[in-house]
């Protein structure tokens, strides 16, 4: 299994797509350890262009706080499990509480509307 997460300052970076490197965690769902870190600078930005960037590089799982719906769409469309709503965080807690079945993708907890793009087309 391989974690991405989205990382700015050593914390989870809570804008997916303005993000400036991510970590890959290698980790061992079964023993529910981190098994490898690395980190990557993201690509420059260009919409659309993450999703088969991280695929690519082997991602199963990505873990943000905040991500468009045609970016979400773009990760289903590749197999890739995105779980939304993740706290402002280090990648090792993150990755842990996911491994622990901890953290589930909080579509409850995102009552807070400061991402301002209003209607889903």
């Amino acid at each position: 299994m391989r974690i991405a997460i989205p990382v700015e300052s050593g914390k989870l970076a809570d804008h997916f797509g303005h993000c400036p490197q991510f970590i890959m965690i290698d980790a061992d769902p079964e023993a529910r350890k981190i098994l490898k870190q690395e980190l990557i600078d993201a690509p420059e930005h260009v919409p659309g262009v993450l999703p088969p960037w991280l695929a690519e590089r082997g991602a199963t799982v990505v873990i943000a706080g905040n991500m468009g719906a045609r970016a979400q769409g773009l990760f289903g469309a590749q197999g890739v499990q995105v779980i939304l709503g993740a706290p402002v965080q280090t990648p090792e807690w993150l990755a842990t509480e996911f491994l622990n079945g901890r953290l589930v993708s909080g579509k409850a907890t995102c009552n807070h509307h400061h991402h301002h793009h209003h209607g889903h087309s």
